[in-house]
């Protein structure tokens, strides 16, 4: 596979290339990847997740342009909520206060053009801040959602999923000689301890899982999986209770509904 064949570059669906008179008032949809900068163990560079939330968001805004839905794609939010990562270097969390504000304000603004705003959370660490800021927005009566780059059975951080995504997405930024596993304990034995020593008090390297056991073919499949299960939330765009866009399994309601 060349290299950038694997995600379509999306300049034309892209907030930030456009010229305002482009941008048709109460048309547009528009996407809001929302990642972070923070560590991935010593083998995944410190923007996975918001590199993984682009890749996604961008492929399934192209497939939907397709269908000629009005979509765009806007510059991405960099920076979250993790200072559970705090203990090692490089790592900058904004804080769950700074977040909510910066989202709001973000909201509030994009509301007075598009048609509807949609988050799309690429960490973990920022869901319960996108949850009330969503819930907020749509008490104030905007059109807003969120959703999620998550998969139900995926391992935790820096583990086999997202070494797998990013060896498909952009192999040139993982160092595959440096991978090794950290700790591979279910989440939610993990959790207490989690809360109070942070990631690295839990697993020394940052990793919880094994990307050991990764691969391009598999980060191709996740990767299709990703891109699917956006569209198909994003052409029916029904809400759970929570803001969050629903899945077949789970209860809806109209985007529009605070």
């Amino acid at each position: 596979m060349a290299r950038g064949t694997a995600v379509p570059p999306a300049t034309s669906l892209g907030l930030g290339q456009q010229r305002w008179p482009k941008v048709r008032p109460g048309e547009v949809l528009l996407l809001v990847p929302v990642g972070s900068v923070e560590q991935h163990g010593p083998h995944l560079p410190l923007a996975t997740d918001t590199m993984i939330a682009n890749a996604v968001t961008r492929a399934a805004a192209e497939r939907l342009d397709a269908t000629g839905a009005q979509v765009l794609v806007a510059p991405s939010v960099n920076y979250g909520a993790s200072g559970e990562h705090e203990g090692f270097p490089g790592t900058i969390s904004i804080g769950h206060e700074a977040l909510h504000l910066l989202l709001a304000e973000y909201g509030r603004s994009a509301s007075h053009w598009a048609s509807g705003v949609i988050f799309v959370n690429g960490h973990g660490g920022n869901t319960a801040t996108v949850t009330k800021v969503v819930d907020l927005l749509r008490f104030e009566g905007r059109s807003v959602a969120w959703t999620s780059t998550a998969l139900p059975d995926a391992d935790a951080h820096a583990g086999e999923t997202e070494t797998s995504i990013l060896r498909y997405l952009a192999p040139w930024s993982v160092r595959v000689d440096l991978m090794a596993a950290g700790a591979t304990a279910p989440v939610q034995e993990l959790m207490p301890r989690l809360r109070d020593e942070g990631v690295r008090g839990v697993s020394p390297n940052g990793v919880l899982g094994d990307p050991t056991t990764s691969s391009a073919e598999r980060g191709r499949e996740l990767f299709e999986r990703l891109v699917r299960n956006l569209v198909a939330e994003l052409t029916a765009l029904d809400v759970t209770a929570n803001g969050r866009l629903a899945g077949p399994t789970l209860s809806r309601e109209p985007l529009g509904t605070p």
